[in-house]
């Protein structure tokens, strides 16, 4: 008889190095009540659960969604209940929505990874003997994480960065100053592609440590576009504590040390900055300033065709696309409609191309055009299947159109119950 499957939680105490017997024993409860928590018979109380989620180096957050996953599919005809952010509940009868053969197997592959990223970046400064690739070889690893990253292939990543991190810092540890700079550079970028990963799958707390190591690694770089990226990307950790006032000075800050504004890459990180500072000013309901920033960007994008620059996509298609999004923070119906007749082109990365049907669902919700926001959802799950279930706006807006409809149509649940099983 095959081996039962492991479920999610039973991938995530393993990849946390527990045997069932060693957690019970951390946890003070019997091995069986752990297999009945993996077997998804059993959730733990709620008083369990921070130390379970302590052991396994998740967030409660990211415990939650495992429990939630772990759980046996309930039986036919019984009702479930789809939980908004909000606390409204929906019901409808299971078999009114369309079952899918279960989650992804990528979540769990990304989950199960993360203990083994926390400990290579632990032993970046310590890392363990092992072979390690030309220059030109690791140049061209750092181009598939940093496409990996911008099309959404999430799992890709999970597999290879732990190794791949590690691997670099030992090239960091080799050869002259500058090889070691353009290790630390390379380093930079892969540190990245890793926070693409934390951050998207609630790993707030190792997104923010992330953050950190890219800004060392740039310095070791001596790199300032590396820095204006660090900066770029760096905005995540206040938009998760809503400080949006430091944002905005980081930002500006960085756009003023952008040197050399003749060239094209530098051109592109002055207007990427100021870019990421227009949604900033329009979060924080500055109209004026985030028409300042948009000029700024648009400014640079007159110059620079569209492209990857740093690992930064910018050029005219990603300013629209920010565009939008300042016009949805701000709430400005003129600035929405002018979004709304415009569809990103193919060639832009997954990534950005879902961000602007993710906004545009948004904006739709905001002008009461329920179903087109419907449209855009599913249109931003066929551009990055997995970066648009992560997306917590997403789920915002489909609790709201859930809301809004007495009796939802079959493809709006199953979007919803597809969005909810990560």
């Amino acid at each position: 008889m095959a081996a039962r499957p492991l479920t999610p939680l039973a991938v995530a105490r393993e990849a946390a190095g527990y045997t069932q017997e060693a957690l019970a024993v951390t946890l003070k409860v019997e091995r069986t009540t752990i297999g009945r928590w993996e077997r998804g018979v059993q959730s733990p109380q709620p008083w369990q659960r921070r130390g379970l989620a302590t052991a396994l180096q998740v967030s409660l957050d990211v415990l939650d969604d495992l429990l939630r996953r772990t759980l046996r599919r309930p039986a036919d005809n019984i009702t479930t209940v789809l939980v908004s952010p909000s606390s409204s509940l929906v019901t409808t009868p299971v078999e009114q929505i369309v079952h899918q053969d279960g989650p992804e197997p990528e979540a769990d592959v990304i989950h199960a990874a993360i203990p083994r990223l926390r400990r290579a970046l632990d032993r970046l400064d310590l890392p363990d003997d092992g072979p390690t690739r030309s220059p030109d070889d690791l140049h061209g690893e750092i181009i598939r994480a940093s496409d990996d990253r911008l099309q959404s292939r999430y799992g890709n990543l999970a597999r290879r960065l732990p190794d791949l991190i590690a691997e670099l810092a030992r090239a960091g540890q080799l050869g002259d100053a500058a090889g070691q700079r353009h290790a630390a550079a390379l380093l930079t970028l892969a540190l990245r592609a890793a926070d693409g990963v934390a951050f998207k799958f609630g790993y707030l707390d190792l997104s923010a440590r992330l953050i950190d190591l890219m800004r060392s690694a740039a310095q070791i770089a001596e790199d300032p576009l590396l820095l204006a990226a660090v900066a770029y990307v760096r905005t995540e950790t206040f938009f998760a504590t809503g400080d949006l006032d430091t944002a905005a000075r980081a930002l500006e800050l960085a756009a003023d040390h952008v040197p050399d504004l003749d060239t094209t890459s530098s051109l592109a990180a002055f207007g990427a900055l100021h870019m990421r500072a227009a949604v900033v000013a329009g979060r924080a309901g500055k109209a004026d300033l985030a028409a300042d920033h948009l000029r700024e960007a648009r400014r640079a994008a007159g110059s620079v065709p569209e492209g990857i620059y740093v690992g930064t996509a910018f050029g005219p298609a990603s300013l629209r696309i920010h565009e939008l999004a300042v016009a949805v923070e701000l709430r400005d119906p003129l600035g929405i409609e002018r979004a709304a007749y415009w569809h990103p082109p193919h060639e832009l990365p997954a990534e950005r191309r879902s961000h602007y049907f993710i906004d545009l669902a948004r904006a739709q919700l905001t002008l009461g055009r329920h179903e087109d926001a419907h449209l855009c959802l599913q249109a931003a799950r066929q551009a990055a299947p997995e970066h648009t279930r992560t997306h917590p706006q997403v789920r915002q807006s489909l609790s709201s159109l859930l809301r809004t409809h007495s009796a939802p149509s079959a493809g709006l649940l199953d979007l919803a119950a597809w969005a909810r099983a990560r």
